[in-house]
């Protein structure tokens, strides 16, 4: 993913859970994008082989981590976003059922994800973003993490990447 770092983020709206669209790319400042493939919903199975897959589980506890270190990301004026190919309605859910502070972002389409090349696997006939976490500024990707082995320690770890600079 080292490919990544340098490159200018696409000129895409990505619809938001806050109601309007989101350009990444025109944001000032520092922002962390943790990229994640899927988030579950009572009443809803798995895609088929979610067990087997590396790296497939850990979306909520990533996203409630993040929700958690809000506040000192804020502190350190980091914007904060989750990025995945669901759509808006099913983040819309996910953030009120877990009570989440930040936004996510939803790039179904694949404008965003297509453009950059961010790596995909395949379950069940669908595509899912596969866990990498993008650390940006004014635009321009400066970090990458991926793999990231640990979901629920990606905020703290990110967090103290940050602190460090």
């Amino acid at each position: 993913m080292l490919h990544l770092v340098g490159k200018r983020l696409p000129d895409v709206a990505l619809a938001a859970t806050s109601g309007g669209p989101v350009e990444l790319n025109r944001l000032p400042g520092l922002a962390v994008l943790f990229c994640y493939p899927w988030t579950g919903r009572p009443g809803f199975a798995d895609p088929p082989y979610w067990d087997e897959i590396p790296g497939a589980h850990g979306s909520t506890p990533q996203a409630l981590a993040y929700s958690k270190a809000y506040g000192d990301f804020r502190r350190l004026g980091v914007r904060l976003f989750g990025v995945s190919l669901q759509d808006t309605e099913w983040q819309c859910e996910f953030i009120k059922r877990m009570g989440l502070t930040l936004r996510l972002l939803s790039d179904m389409d694949r404008q965003f994800s297509g453009r950059l090349f961010l790596p995909l696997f395949e379950t069940g006939g669908a595509d899912y973003l596969q866990r990498l976490t993008l650390i940006v500024r004014d635009g321009v990707i400066e970090h990458v993490r991926f793999p990231v082995p640990v979901p629920a320690r990606d905020a703290e770890e990110v967090l103290a990447l940050l602190q460090r600079r």
